[in-house]
């Protein structure tokens, strides 16, 4: 089974790009990000033809996610996350699907930081660890997939220097996802490449991508019945170099089973 993450950055603008990554790699579950779209113009009809079914949460213009699974609709479990109730920010959308408990989350960015987009971000993570929380205690397969806006550690960059400033590298952002790999989820992509160095994002500008100056956002935090059942994770970045694509590369994760 492969479940894949993907910030779409998109979905109207880049809808080319995802059915022709749905049709070349046939993921069984897809977590979109950056779907930009509302609720009522999403382009269901096409992902339905692609063989998907698929349920969403949208925001005209901003945010927006979605999940898919091929041959099946996933079954709604949850949107939005406790804790901020004048919070309208479509960033969650939790599933049930072939038998795994699947997120698709678009973690705030936190630019600029200081100030209250980052303190925002922070409380959105303890947010998420909190509804994490309850998940594991289901003790489901589960799969928390999505862009992060973390960098966790300096081999996750293509420069610590450049991005030092930036609130996806803060030693606050970095410890709250340390947090909830410390709960016991487990960094899918980094426990296939411990060493570093694997990006999911490259800017579109100053020339990122032909520099290969990227970093790694998109993260698949793996529950332990789901890392029991790990075979292998991996970005598709050859995506990214696709014309008028996302500026992420779609990165997945294959579970036996």
């Amino acid at each position: 089974m492969r479940i894949a993450t993907f910030n779409i950055n998109g979905i109207k603008a880049r809808l080319p790009r995802l059915l022709e990554w749905l049709d070349e790699t046939r993921p069984d579950i897809a977590c979109l990000q950056e779907i930009k779209t509302s609720d009522e113009t999403f382009p269901v009809k096409d992902i339905e033809e692609a063989g998907y079914g698929v349920i969403w949460h949208g925001q005209k213009g901003f945010n927006g996610v979605a999940i898919l699974a091929r041959g099946e609709t996933p079954v709604e479990v949850r949107r939005g996350l406790d804790g901020e109730p004048e919070d309208e920010h479509s960033r969650y959308l939790e599933a049930d699907v072939k038998g795994v408990r699947v997120a698709s989350i678009y973690l705030p960015n936190g630019n600029p930081q200081p100030g209250p987009k980052f303190d925002y971000k922070l409380r959105w993570m303890q947010r998420l660890r909190n509804r994490a929380a309850e998940i594991w205690a289901e003790e489901v397969p589960a799969i928390l997939a999505g862009d992060y806006n973390v960098i966790p550690r300096d081999d996750d960059t293509y420069s610590v220097k450049a991005m030092a400033n930036d609130a996806l590298m803060q030693p606050e952002s970095r410890a709250a996802y340390r947090r909830m790999l410390a709960d016991g989820w487990t960094d899918a992509l980094r426990s296939r490449h411990p060493a570093g160095g694997v990006w999911t994002y490259w800017d579109y500008q100053m020339n990122s991508w032909p520099r290969d100056a990227g970093f790694r956002i998109d993260h698949l935090l793996l529950s332990p019945a789901a890392a029991d059942r790990l075979v292998d994770a991996q970005v598709d970045r050859d995506f990214r170099g696709r014309e008028k694509a996302s500026d992420h590369a779609p990165t997945w994760v294959e579970l036996r089973g």
